[in-house]
């Protein structure tokens, strides 16, 4: 079961890290999977992942403090807004645009809701 927990900790890892370049692939949410599903498999690996350079400083704020940087925040609308651009721009079904739009929207605002990590 260890290897299950490892196989599975790797494959959020690296979807977590294509959400880094992709839009609406959630990096955050897929890295904190990867700690616990790590954490089972191997507490070294789990290690690893919240000491990683890239995603151990968003994967520490949320879990020590359930914050996100405002540098994260920018980023996350930016990429919200664009991806709700690219769906007026290429979806011709208005209620799939309105819905799609609507969950862009409320994603928007639960991010940008959240507290910004205290400077250390």
């Amino acid at each position: 079961m260890r290897y299950v927990w490892i196989g599975l900790a790797a494959l959020c890892f690296l979807l977590g890290l294509a959400g880094v370049i992709l839009p609406l692939v959630p990096t955050t949410p897929l890295m904190l999977a990867a700690v616990i599903l790590a954490s089972k498999g191997s507490p070294r690996f789990a290690h690893w992942i919240r000491h990683h350079r890239v995603a151990g400083p968003a994967i520490n704020n949320w879990m020590q403090e359930r914050a996100i940087s405002r540098q994260a925040k920018m980023t996350a609308v930016l990429t919200l807004t664009l991806s709700a651009i690219l769906i007026w721009w290429t979806i011709d079904v208005l209620f799939i645009r309105l819905g799609v739009s609507l969950l862009l929207i409320l994603v928007g605002l639960w991010i940008v809701t959240r507290a910004t990590p205290a400077r250390r």
